[in-house]
């Protein structure tokens, strides 16, 4: 494999808080331990993790003609991976999310769509099919216009250029949920989801039930992320439960991200089926013990001495 991976999806902004114990009343102020400014993002999140594990990414989305997009643009850039395929938009500000991290590590958000809703069809160079061996789409449901007149297309083109096709969800603030991806299901390789996107996307409750579902719709394999109750993936073959890893958690912020980012490395590596989503694991609770999206993961290297303390060889 050329090792290359595309990620086409969602590129925002994250402006952290932590602790966040409570929300301050109207007009009056609250102190926290600090603030961080990050690139945030299902896609960029992914990309910049599957370049500190050694993969050749390029990035596709659209910021606004603003300060912040211009830091998102510089910070993939000092990470090494390209960027021109970033559309930049002159009518809508780059996405933005203010993340409150409260005190156990969970979050809660306030988020901007921003430039995601600006990014279609017409913003995608087909010819970057010819180039790469993985593409991935993260958080179809944030990006409207794409949803509805570009997912499908890519999505089918990709399979018919031969690629291995990812799709991972971010939460429907439209409600499109299964409408909105129907007629791609069957063009996705490797479908990733938190069990409660997922919940509401088949509107079944559990994981055996969920998996059922997608693959009655010909999704080649599913994966769940649950958070503090592991991972679960399964094929019309086989199903493997990975309990979430006893770690120091800091920052749940980005690791539903690094789960994914783990997976295709496991991909773009050739690991069977159950490695990849063991690697995935790995990298999600990697993501967890420092704060911010990517900051947990610092290289291949170091990921597999993490993977050797939990007695795992990668």
């Amino acid at each position: 494999m050329r090792e290359k991976v595309l990620c086409l999806g969602i590129i925002v902004g994250d402006f952290l808080a932590k602790p966040i114990e409570s929300m301050p009343e109207r007009g009056k102020l609250t102190l926290v331990e600090k603030t961080e400014l990050h690139i945030g993002g299902c896609a960029t999140n992914t990309g910049i993790v599957l370049k500190k594990l050694g993969v050749n990414t390029l990035i596709v989305g659209k910021v606004g003609n603003d300060n912040l997009g211009k830091f998102i643009i510089n910070k993939l850039k000092e990470e090494g991976i390209e960027t021109k395929y970033i559309k930049i938009s002159d009518k809508f500000t780059t996405s933005g999310t203010s993340v409150l991290v409260h005190s156990d590590g969970e979050r809660s958000f306030i988020h901007s769509i921003g430039a995601n809703a600006d990014f279609d069809i017409t913003d995608f160079d087909f010819s970057l099919l010819s180039e790469v061996d993985i593409l991935h789409i993260a958080g179809p449901f944030l990006m409207p216009k794409f949803l509805k007149n570009g997912l499908f297309e890519i999505l089918k083109k990709a399979k018919e250029a031969g690629i291995i096709t990812t799709l991972d969800t971010v939460w429907d603030a439209f409600e499109n949920w299964f409408n909105g991806i129907k007629e791609s299901l069957p063009y996705i390789d490797y479908f990733f989801s938190s069990i409660e996107e997922a919940k509401m996307i088949s509107k079944k409750e559990t994981k055996e039930e969920i998996v059922d579902f997608f693959l009655s719709y010909d999704v080649k394999n599913v994966c769940l992320k649950m958070g503090e109750k592991g991972f679960y993936i399964a094929n019309k073959k086989e199903s493997h439960y990975f309990p979430a890893l006893r770690v120091n958690v800091i920052d749940t912020t980005g690791a539903g991200d690094g789960y994914v980012a783990g997976f295709i490395k496991g991909l773009v590596e050739n690991y069977e089926f159950k490695k990849c989503g063991l690697l995935a694991n790995i990298v999600g609770a990697k993501i967890t013990t420092a704060i911010g999206t990517t900051s947990g993961i610092k290289d291949w290297k170091d990921l597999l001495e993490f993977a050797k303390d939990f007695g795992y060889e990668i």
